[in-house]
C-alpha cells in the first residue's frame, strides 16, 4: 500500500463521525470503557464495540483489561496531534475576519490535549519560553537552550532524564482554538505533570477543561511573567 492509499485508509477510520466523537473524548488522556464512549457518541454498546474494533485494527487506540472491564485510550501521542490539528480546520465562515480572543475560562482557555497543556494558557506559556530564549522554534519542534534547561530544572525537569527516551523531546502541536502551536512532546507532558503537582490546575469532571487555581495564576506570573487578563 503506497502513501496515498495509507492516507485514505487512516482518514476513513478517524474521520467517520461516530469514531471522531470517540477520539475527541479520548483527548483527555484517560482510558474509557466502551460503555462510556458509547454514551458520548450516542450509540449502543454493541455499535461502540464495532467502531472500537476498527480503531484498534488501525492502531489508533489501544486497550487494557482490568478484571471484567476493558479500557480504551489513544495508542500514541501522534494520534492526539492529528486530532487537535484536524479540529483547527474548523474555522469561522468569515475566516479573513477571524481574530483570536482571550477567553477567561472554559475549554478554550485551558485544557488538556492528551498529556500536555493546550488552549490560551498553553500559548501564553510557550510565548514566554520563546521570548526568554528557553526554547527556540524549529521547523516542527523546539530546541531547548542551556538557559532553558536551567529554567526547567527549577521544576525538577532535568536534561539527563531524556537521554534514553524514544519519544520526541519537543513537538509543535497545532492548537485548534488558538490556531497556533502549543508545546507537546515529552517535555510538554512533563511540564504539565509538574504544574499539576504544584496544584496550578483543577480538573473539571467529564471534560478536558482545566481550571486555573489562584496559586497557579500567581506562579504563572512569577515564573513566566504571564498575566492572564
Amino acid at each position: 500500500m503506497d502513501a496515498e492509499d495509507l492516507f485514505v485508509s487512516i482518514t476513513a477510520v478517524i474521520c467517520e463521525p461516530t469514531r471522531a466523537k470517540m477520539l475527541w473524548n479520548l483527548l483527555d488522556g484517560r482510558a474509557h470503557t466502551a460503555g462510556e464512549l458509547a454514551i458520548v457518541a450516542e450509540i449502543s454498546s454493541t455499535s461502540a464495540s464495532n467502531h472500537l474494533s476498527k480503531l484498534l485494527k488501525a492502531d489508533v487506540v489501544k486497550v487494557e483489561t482490568q478484571g471484567r472491564h476493558r479500557y480504551y485510550s489513544l495508542s500514541k501521542p501522534e494520534v492526539a496531534y492529528v486530532i487537535e490539528s484536524l479540529a483547527s480546520l474548523n474555522v469561522d465562515k468569515n475566516k479573513e475576519k477571524y481574530k483570536p480572543k482571550s477567553p477567561q475560562n472554559g475549554i478554550r482557555f485551558c485544557r488538556t490535549c492528551y498529556d500536555h497543556l493546550a488552549g490560551y494558557v498553553a500559548i501564553k506559556i510557550l510565548e514566554s519560553l520563546e521570548k526568554n530564549k528557553h526554547l527556540i522554534k524549529t521547523e516542527t519542534a523546539y530546541d531547548v537552550t542551556t538557559k532553558g534547561w536551567r529554567f526547567f530544572s527549577e521544576f525538577g525537569i532535568v536534561k539527563q532524564t531524556f537521554t534514553k527516551n524514544r519519544r520526541p523531546l519537543t513537538r509543535q502541536c497545532l492548537d485548534w482554538s488558538e490556531r497556533r502551536p502549543h508545546l507537546a512532546g515529552q517535555l510538554g507532558a512533563d511540564l504539565l505533570d509538574k504544574m499539576r503537582e504544584k496544584k496550578w490546575f483543577r480538573n473539571v469532571q467529564f471534560s478536558r477543561e482545566l481550571v486555573l487555581s489562584a496559586k497557579g495564576s500567581k506562579d504563572l506570573y512569577d515564573l513566566f511573567n504571564v498575566t492572564l487578563q
